[in-house]
């Protein structure tokens, strides 16, 4: 594939990162789950690096956890980032929410990252917009194939390709546990749908927590087109929540430095 294959931005792009996690799994109290490093450099340092390469107008990272040293880090790293802070860590869907004022004004296309998923090319993401706007969906979910998704949320997509829904796996049925295609928790957003999807979620679960993936629920039942596209290569979506995950993660930059 050559630079020109890659299809350009034709709307303006936000970007908004979610580094406001603890990471209860990885070992060190001390440190917000983003700011573990990768051949020297924190994870969120990556994610914030590929918002730059697609020259996002906006670069929105939400802190939350030990913020003071993610702030302090970004503050030297990439200084035209924006800081919106996340108080109380109540889920996902509660972290985009925090980014509403900010983006208040703003007309155009989001795209959700992870701090802690740091292996995301930007040639995927690229992808992502082209295929959301040729589309012309509402919102874009970058899934992939796993050859065993046991605990992922399945993709389930209509006949002309479109999602219909997402089924958690302690939700689905046998056949919808039969479908490899999972949710990889990247999106790209109309802004305005996605704002007015936010108000509709609720915090039904037991942590009390609001899930973005609810916004989905009220995307269709006005009708707004869900899209999806599978990443290329899976490991691109692979994120951290253990020290071993880390390791394969950090194994992964290293392969590539190779080639």
């Amino acid at each position: 594939m050559t630079k020109n294959d890659i299809p350009l931005i034709e709307r303006p792009l936000a970007v908004v990162i979610m580094a406001a996690g603890k990471g209860t799994r990885m070992r060190d109290e001390s440190k917000a789950k983003v700011m573990y490093e990768v051949l020297g450099k924190p994870m969120v340092h990556y994610v914030v690096d590929l918002a730059m390469v697609l020259k996002a107008a906006r670069v929105i990272v939400i802190v939350g956890y030990q913020r003071d040293t993610v702030i302090r880090y970004l503050q030297n790293s990439h200084p035209n980032v924006e800081i919106v802070i996340q108080a109380e860590q109540l889920g996902t869907g509660h972290a985009i929410m925090q980014a509403k004022e900010t983006l208040d004004t703003f007309d155009g296309d989001v795209v959700i990252l992870s701090g802690d998923v740091p292996l995301l090319t930007a040639e995927s993401i690229q992808k992502l917009i082209g295929h959301h706007h040729q589309t012309e969906a509402s919102a874009t979910i970058l899934t992939a194939d796993f050859s065993d998704p046991t605990g992922y949320g399945r993709i389930i997509r209509n006949n002309d390709n479109s999602v219909k829904g997402i089924v958690e796996h302690k939700d689905a049925t046998e056949e919808e546990r039969r479908v490899k295609e999972i949710n990889s928790g990247i999106y790209i957003f109309n802004r305005q749908k996605l704002f007015t999807a936010l108000q509709y979620i609720t915090p039904q679960n037991v942590q009390n927590e609001y899930y973005l993936t609810d916004v989905f629920g009220h995307f269709w039942s006005q009708q707004w087109k869900v899209s999806a596209l599978k990443a290329k290569q899976v490991e691109e979506i692979m994120g951290v929540n253990t020290v071993q995950q880390l390791e394969e993660v950090k194994q992964v930059f290293l392969t590539r430095e190779q080639h």
